[in-house]
């Protein structure tokens, strides 16, 4: 155990748990932490255990943060293959291959992408949340494939949470779709939280949230849903317009946020087992089209802040060999 010890200068924070994120930074603590330390009795204001978060501090109060070490995580390191485009004591990214789930689940408890960064990291891992763990900010599915940011500290879990939080992240995803989303479908004549912008661009802006008897799914719902904005831009048209390769431009970042939004304009995504199981490609190639086995969408550019840096950082991933060779077989 580590104790952090300071006293509140001019002008604090009115609240505890404020005054503590003011004062811990180079302790790399996130404000989840913090908190929890608070209730579980880790801080002492002028020699008094203080559990409650919101209790007030004023200039010159003496403050005791008492950190625990990291614990190892319950998770075990797998000594798994990554396809890592950058690496720094702070952050790794990641081009994630398709049958790879991002965090130990029920149903998969091995084989994740966790456990594999366990095994990469090693030592070099902080205590993320407490937790000798790798600091997972964002996922995508199992068979989605392309890129992903993984923290290895608090400050860069804290810092690129927040990033996400604000929409600020930059991510662009190639998918492979049904027919050809324009200005002039009639599925999208009047569709509730659709709109075309300049370069018959599609904006799909709606609430999503579980589907009521599914749970596996997620469903467009009118009201009490997650906030969902997608822009979606034509890129090329395959087999005579019954399909086609489109960009997808994430604002938010929903569960099957993609597919969901796809499948409600009525493009749902090829190979998408899910959202489309029984949609079939008109003309040519319908079983080749059938026989693809995932959703046809790759995370192909991700772009956000370093967050101790401060630098613009991007990167890019080209598409898969599975979506290169639908292509070609649909051009």
């Amino acid at each position: 155990m580590t104790d952090v010890l300071f006293t509140i200068g001019e002008n604090p924070p009115p609240r505890l748990d404020k005054a503590l994120a003011r004062n811990v930074p180079e302790r790399a603590i996130s404000r989840s932490r913090l908190s929890r330390m608070i209730r579980e009795g880790a801080v002492e204001v002028n020699g008094v255990v203080a559990t409650d978060q919101k209790a007030r501090v004023i200039e010159g109060d003496e403050i005791i943060v008492h950190v625990p070490e990291a614990v190892e995580s319950h998770m075990l390191p797998e000594d798994i293959a990554l396809d890592i485009l950058h690496e720094d004591d702070d952050l790794i990214v990641v081009n994630k291959p398709r049958g790879m789930v991002v965090h130990p689940a029920p149903g998969s408890p091995s084989g994740t992408l966790v456990n594999a960064l366990l095994a990469h990291c090693g030592d070099s891992l902080s205590g993320v949340g407490g937790l000798k763990r790798p600091g997972i900010v964002h996922r995508i599915d199992k068979d989605t494939t392309g890129l992903l940011v993984v923290a290895k500290s608090d400050v860069a879990h804290q810092g690129l949470a927040a990033q996400f939080l604000d929409h600020s992240v930059d991510r662009l995803y190639t998918a492979i779709c049904f027919a050809i989303p324009s200005a002039a479908d009639p599925r999208l004549m009047g569709l509730a939280g659709t709109s075309f912008e300049a370069g018959n661009q599609l904006k799909i802006i709606t609430q999503l949230a579980r589907h009521k008897t599914d749970r596996q799914r997620q469903a467009v719902v009118l009201q009490n849903g997650k906030h969902a904005v997608t822009r979606v831009r034509v890129v090329q048209e395959l087999s005579g317009g019954a399909a086609a390769v489109v960009e997808c431009k994430l604002e938010t970042g929903r569960t099957h946020q993609i597919r969901v939004h796809m499948s409600y304009v009525g493009h749902a995504l090829i190979g998408d087992q899910t959202y489309s199981r029984r949609r079939k490609l008109a003309g040519q190639h319908t079983e080749q089209v059938a026989a693809f086995s995932r959703q046809a969408l790759h995370a192909g550019l991700l772009g956000f802040k370093h967050p101790l840096t401060g630098r613009n950082l991007r990167f890019t991933a080209p598409l898969p060999k599975d979506m290169q060779d639908l292509i070609t077989l649909l051009s």
